[in-house]
């Protein structure tokens, strides 16, 4: 860390404890410029680091802090009319993001060059790197970190997660294929080139349960590298009896050599599952 960027980041610890400095003009400038650097890649809220993944707590921080500092006012958007603090991202051109009509990322969010974004959703504080294809009515919450030549297909929601500071947010790595209508909150960790199938849905209290061996193996918040995933369950025993929950199902493992960009159907139908 430089050390501008170090002083941005004391100013911003500071006015988190002391909001009597949101008043002040030097204050909000801190905060809108860790936005914009946000908004340009500069600043992520979690980064690969020392082969774990670190989260700047500070700069959640700043995007707590934006909030009050920014004035409610009127977005028009052509013929469409929006009422909001936070304005939309714009230059797709300048940036190389192709944008197909209703997409929407909102400033304060990195869209990197080669990004495909379909109708679609991408929050304040999210990071979504180049080739990654955000599919139609795919939803990239705030804070959460998508990889290189990722795809969130249609319907694909990735929570979002600003409070407590100290949160991990969502985070897939690259090449990771993520199918229809999956929901991945509260931190989940999906690593690179895994394949979800339709539908499955993690939370950090989702079993994981890799069923590819003899004995099955269980994960908690995190799917390993290259697995192959689908939506399962599992009984639990309840004092009104025993009934079947939701849990994810680890069923193999993409070969190294399969293309980075296979399909999710391609992937899945090596294990005879039907999506």
């Amino acid at each position: 860390m430089n050390t501008e960027t170090l002083t941005i980041q004391n100013n911003i610890e500071a006015i988190w404890d002391n909001r009597d400095l949101l008043m002040e003009e030097n204050s909000k400038t801190a905060i809108r410029e860790v936005i914009a650097m946000l908004d340009s890649g500069e600043l992520r809220v979690a980064e690969f680091q020392d082969d774990s993944w670190k989260v700047n707590e500070w700069v959640k921080k700043a995007v707590i802090l934006y909030f009050p500092i920014q004035e409610m006012k009127k977005i028009s958007v052509g013929p469409f009319e929006f009422y909001d603090k936070i304005d939309l991202k714009k230059n797709y051109d300048e940036l190389n993001v192709r944008v197909v009509p209703h997409a929407i990322s909102r400033y304060g969010s990195y869209v990197a060059p080669g990004v495909i974004m379909m109708p679609s959703y991408i929050n304040i504080g999210a990071y979504v790197d180049s080739g990654t294809m955000v599919d139609t009515w795919a939803t990239v919450g705030s804070c959460a970190q998508v990889g290189k030549n990722v795809h969130l297909s249609g319907g694909v929601g990735l929570g979002g997660v600003l409070e407590p500071v100290q949160a991990s947010p969502v985070i897939i790595e690259d090449n990771c294929f993520i199918g229809s209508r999956s929901i991945l909150v509260e931190g989940v960790h999906v690593k690179k080139e895994a394949v979800l199938g339709a539908n499955v849905v993690i939370t950090q209290s989702t079993k994981i349960i890799d069923v590819s061996g003899d004995q099955a193996v269980h994960y908690k918040g995190e799917i390993p590298e290259r697995s192959v995933v689908i939506p399962g369950s599992y009984e639990k025993e309840f004092k009104a009896g025993k009934y079947n929950v939701p849990c994810a199902l680890i069923i193999g493992k993409r070969k190294e050599s399969t293309d980075k960009k296979t399909s999710l159907n391609d992937a899945l139908r090596t294990f005879n599952v039907s999506v």
